[in-house]
């Protein structure tokens, strides 16, 4: 999987916050839940970006935000230079050709009351770029390039299996030649047997319409399979971001390591000499997420440093950046720094040009 090197989408101190649901007995109703809290990140055009992480860790909420789907409470999405959080209505509406979504639930993001045709041809209609015959061969063009029989126009969703209604949407995402696509765990509501399918489908189509991905996921084997980089995402924040294979092969953040720790390997052999890291406690509230790194309540490495000191995401290796004040570029191994030191300390206070402190 290669990138051309430009960035299709920049994402720049991004916060999406929401009011608490209701106010209960120690909880007072101004009270926000801080779901996506200062995110700085860019994907490439022609580039698959995976993000992983925890549910509730705010994936989704990021996707949402990027295509206006949610407001932001601050920051900037820019696409193609032009700032996406400062469009009106209307201006929205014109760039929402360009970015559309595949849900993860293919038996909710269907209208159980329309056709597959105009399931597909909606998006045509609404941007009035076909009628008519020019419309129903557009249906049919799309219904074969995600690998159905265009004679199947006719029938409605609940008549198809969930690979087949997931390929629907995949269509009516792809309906509108758009640029940027929001993949928000397109697989995990699948049969095993089908997501490699869905995903080798992705693929296929990204090269071909020369697509650029938001690849959403909780399962790290597929985001693995499909992604050129790949942003770990925790309480809010990206605390990683690297190619994928680096993020696998050498991971950085201990909370990274817990994440791949847990993915099963089909060789026995292998399976059985590897150590399991399993995280104590639970995923702190974003209501009042910890002072300082948000990962210090779980992580097995904590100082008392960590509570004081929010890390930035620095480039610890070449591309390869973390959010941690235990390491450095000159320390990257969590695993061997002395106890109580905090190298990366040092780093987040460097002048600029010692130290790269942001994934731009």
């Amino acid at each position: 999987m290669t990138t051309n090197g430009k960035a299709l989408i920049s994402i720049k101190d991004l916060k999406v916050h929401f009011p608490a649901a209701g106010a209960g007995l120690f909880r007072r109703s101004s009270s926000i839940v801080k779901a996506v809290d200062g995110v700085n990140l860019e994907i490439q055009a022609g580039e698959t970006m995976g993000l992983v992480g925890e549910s509730g860790c705010g994936k989704t909420t990021l996707g949402r935000a990027i295509l206006r789907l949610v407001e932001p409470a601050a920051g900037q999405i820019l696409f193609r230079d032009q700032d996406l959080a400062q469009l009106g209505a209307r201006e929205m509406r014109a760039q929402r050709r360009h970015l559309q979504v595949i849900f993860q639930d293919p038996y909710a993001s269907l209208n159980p009351r329309m056709t597959v045709s105009q399931i597909i041809g909606e998006p045509l209609d609404t941007f009035g770029l076909a009628k008519g015959n020019a419309k129903r061969q557009r249906v049919n063009e799309l219904m074969e390039m995600v690998g159905l029989s265009p004679r199947l126009t006719k029938r409605y969703p609940h008549e198809f299996s969930g690979g087949q209604r997931q390929r629907i949407g995949i269509a009516r995402a792809l309906a509108v030649d758009p640029e940027f696509i929001v993949a928000d765990e397109p697989i995990s509501a699948l049969d095993v047997s089908i997501q490699a399918q869905i995903m080798n489908l992705l693929d296929r189509l990204r090269v071909q319409k020369n697509l650029t991905y938001l690849f959403i996921s909780h399962d790290l084997r597929a985001v693995r399979h499909v992604s050129d980089r790949v942003a770990v995402m925790y309480l809010g924040k990206i605390v990683e971001l690297a190619d994928a294979r680096a993020v696998y092969a050498d991971p950085l953040m201990p909370y990274t390591k817990a994440l791949i720790s847990a993915v099963p390997v089909a060789d026995p052999a292998i399976e059985s000499t590897r150590r399991r890291i399993v995280l104590q406690g639970d995923v702190p509230s974003p209501i009042n997420p910890p002072s300082g790194c948000r990962f210090r309540t779980r992580c097995p490495y904590a100082i008392g440093a960590c509570a004081e000191v929010e890390p930035e995401l620095v480039e610890i290796k070449p591309k390869h950046f973390a959010a941690c004040i235990r390491i450095s570029p000159e320390q990257p191994d969590v695993e061997r720094i002395a106890p109580g030191a905090a190298p990366g300390l040092m780093a987040s206070s460097a002048a600029p040009s010692d130290v790269k402190t942001s994934a731009y």
